[in-house]
């Protein structure tokens, strides 16, 4: 079905992705669960001829299940092409060879993804924010704003207008005459009137 979905949408952007779920299956029975499994499963996707995309999660960040995955799938699809959760479950930065994303493509993987990633990021980011303030007050958000305006930095949070979305907003305004949206897109503001 979400084969034939995207094919209507026309859009050869749209991808779609089997998850073979054979491996790590959380509330699967250990006899019902495996590597085996999980390449049998990904054989009779790619034999549907449906996805574009094989993922299979793999409950640890060792190297060994990913290789047999992908060299299994391959011997009867040498063209297959996989996603991969490099997952923020796993302790990578423990890991004394963590496998590298340059392996992964080697693999046939062409689309890497890190599971809450982003929140990580904005977790970390905004504890700092927190400590700084904590000790120094107004000045820890003073610091966050020298960092984001330095020199060579290209961040769009520079705005938080264009960060969150305002230029669209006013776009659509534009279009259907709602003044309340706003009717006019500046592209670019001087660095000195971002607001």
């Amino acid at each position: 079905m979400a084969r034939s979905v995207a094919d209507d949408l026309g859009n050869r952007d749209f991808v779609v992705i089997a998850r073979t779920d054979g491996l790590s299956a959380v509330d699967a029975p250990e006899s019902a669960r495996g590597i085996e499994l999980a390449i049998d499963r990904g054989l009779r996707y790619l034999d549907s001829g449906i996805p574009d995309l094989l993922w299979c999660e793999f409950p640890t960040s060792e190297r060994e299940p990913v290789e047999r995955f992908s060299q299994e799938i391959h011997k009867r699809f040498p063209e297959a092409r996989f996603a991969f959760n490099w997952s923020s479950s796993f302790k990578w930065y423990k890991d004394p060879n963590p496998i590298t994303f340059e392996e992964l493509g080697r693999m046939g993987v062409k689309f890497i993804f890190i599971t809450l990633g982003a929140q990580h990021a904005n977790g970390y980011g905004l504890s700092q924010l927190l400590q700084a303030m904590s000790a120094g007050q107004q000045q820890g958000y003073i610091e966050l704003q020298r960092k984001e305006f330095e020199t060579g930095t290209d961040l769009p949070t520079r705005s938080h207008h264009h960060f969150s979305g305002v230029p669209y907003h006013h776009l659509v305004g534009k279009m259907y005459d709602a003044a309340r949206l706003g009717r006019e897109f500046v592209e670019e503001l001087p660095e000195d009137r971002v607001v």
